[in-house]
């Protein structure tokens, strides 16, 4: 009996003295998604937008410069923030700016 508890002590010791777990730096397409992620997610992207984003972040054609729409849609949140709308005279108003 002594045999076998000696053995199986001498075995846990073995395996908890033996080297530790590799650590594994991320490769650079890891990188990139990690930062694209966070862009995203610091974008508040979600749905199509993120993934649309995303697909142009990892290919690299990320760009900085923004579609019609999007200047569109910035210019009229501007001009509803600074009207101070809210609610359903926010919406209306939006509705109203984007269609030109």
């Amino acid at each position: 009996m002594k045999g076998v508890v000696a053995t199986i002590c001498a075995s846990i010791l073995i395996l908890s003295v033996s080297s530790p777990r590799p650590t594994y730096a991320l490769t650079p397409q890891q990188e990139l998604m990690k930062t694209c992620n966070s862009q995203a997610g610091n974008q508040k992207l979600t749905g199509d937008a993120r993934k649309s984003f995303m697909s142009d972040c990892l290919s690299g054609k990320a760009s900085t410069t923004l579609t019609p729409q999007q200047e569109r849609m910035k210019s009229c949140n501007v001009q509803a923030t600074t009207q101070k709308l809210k609610g359903d005279a926010r919406k209306h108003f939006m509705s109203t700016c984007l269609k030109g």
